[in-house]
């Protein structure tokens, strides 16, 4: 008997557990949604959700707070045989904000279909499989995706070093394009970049602006001279790259040569070696600017982001799973007008280490992320209702994963061979 042949028994497993938790997963939703926190200060998320997992008291579920060095990290894990040759599949949960518009990129959205297809493949796999299966399902509260990279630290505290598979998806506006359109499984290269940040701060000499400019070494000159040297570079950029930077401070008076100033600037690009050389032709451009003021740069990089890498099998087994349920669903998006494409994500660093699978799902708001009208679609009933279809869906490919020996061999291929 192939997998196949009982997928739909394991759609309907999924659909019941969720059903029956459906109260309890709206109230996190809502909980989350209502109490936005910052990258590393989601205090209340981490714990409303393992406050979830005690109050359902479901047996064999193991909660570790506060994990990975993070106050704001969590591993809940359920496990079933001995761990040599276990396979294990993990879900990851974001939960932070943004400053001022709140849940504007929908993390509670994030949350909740985690901890649902969590539930989902937990309770399927003990009900349909034997006790002598060795397998574990992981859910990881990631902190920090919007700023911070807290996958990129988990990473290395070993979050995902026994990890075969690891699944999220993150909700999208309707595509103008396609309204009927519920998910896209990214299942392309190139939907998601790698991205770095870099504060720039050159330092100078202050003088007198008027009595003896002279005297003075001025910072904002540099910062100008830098300005309109990373201008004209992007005239000579891939039209899949970006670079976009702000003015911090330019000097504190107007009669005084400033003697410090400061930008920050982002670039993205397709893939983690482009980006490398996008990198290294910015700072020529800051360091030319230095050069030309006399001024001294300091440059301080933040955590890089990694282009995110797809999984063709995954991506077919959940579209597979989701078209078996009624919902339209397509493995590429980039033809339907209105699919979000050309964001960065920390999970782009985990799917380099492990296979990964980053879905993107269709939620109805007036606006695109990053704004407040997404913060109000993303608080929505039906935006609540479509995370739990699109969990459903995750549910079925990661009991696939599990007991689908030639599946996960061809999960692993795909993985290895960059497909």
């Amino acid at each position: 008997m192939t997998f196949e042949d009982f997928q739909e028994s394991l759609i309907d497993s999924a659909l019941q557990t969720i059903q029956k938790h459906e109260g309890i997963l709206k109230e996190l939703n809502h909980q989350i949604w209502s109490n936005p926190e910052l990258a590393y200060e989601e205090h209340n998320a981490h714990q409303s959700i393992c406050d979830l997992f005690e109050k359902l008291n479901l047996e064999g579920y193991h909660i570790s707070r506060g994990v990975y060095g993070l106050k704001t990290a969590m591993r809940i894990e359920y496990r079933q045989g001995p761990c040599p040759g276990r396979r294990v599949v993990a879900f990851n949960a974001e939960y932070d904000a943004l400053p001022e518009i709140g849940h504007a990129c929908g993390h509670n959205l994030i949350t909740t279909s985690s901890v649902t297809a969590f539930i989902a493949t937990c309770e399927t796999m003990r009900s349909f499989f034997p006790e002598k299966s060795k397998f574990a399902v992981r859910l990881l509260g990631t902190p920090a995706e919007e700023a911070g990279g807290g996958k990129v630290q988990m990473l290395q505290q070993g979050a995902y070093s026994d990890v075969d598979a690891c699944l999220m998806v993150h909700p999208m506006p309707i595509a103008s394009g396609d309204p009927h359109l519920l998910s896209v499984a990214t299942g392309l290269a190139g939907g998601f970049l790698a991205i770095d940040e870099v504060r720039v701060t050159f330092i100078g000499k202050p003088a007198h602006a008027t009595a003896a400019p002279w005297e003075g070494i001025n910072a904002l000159d540099a910062v100008v001279a830098a300005y309109l040297n990373v201008s004209l570079l992007r005239q000579q950029m891939l039209p899949s790259q970006r670079v976009h930077g702000i003015i911090v401070s330019g000097g504190d008076r107007a009669n005084i040569i400033p003697m410090s100033a400061t930008m920050e600037y982002s670039m993205r690009s397709p893939t983690s070696e482009s980006l490398n050389v996008l990198k290294k032709k910015l700072t020529d451009c800051l360091e030319a600017a230095a050069t030309a003021t006399g001024c001294e740069l300091e440059l301080k990089w933040g955590v890089g982001y990694a282009d995110l890498k797809p999984n063709p099998t995954i991506c077919r087994s959940y579209v597979s799973a989701l078209k078996a349920m009624g919902h339209h669903a397509v493995l590429d998006g980039s033809n339907i007008e209105g699919v979000l494409n050309g964001g960065s994500t920390d999970m782009g660093n985990v799917s380099h280490a492990v296979p990964g699978f980053h879905a993107m799902f269709a939620i109805p708001t007036e606006g695109v992320n990053h704004t407040p009208q997404f913060t109000a679609g993303a608080g929505s009933a039906e935006a609540f209702k479509r995370s739990l279809a699109c969990a459903a869906g995750m549910a079925v490919t990661a009991c696939q994963i599990l007991v689908d020996d030639t599946f996960a061999a061809q999960v692993r291929s795909d993985f290895d061979s960059g497909v």
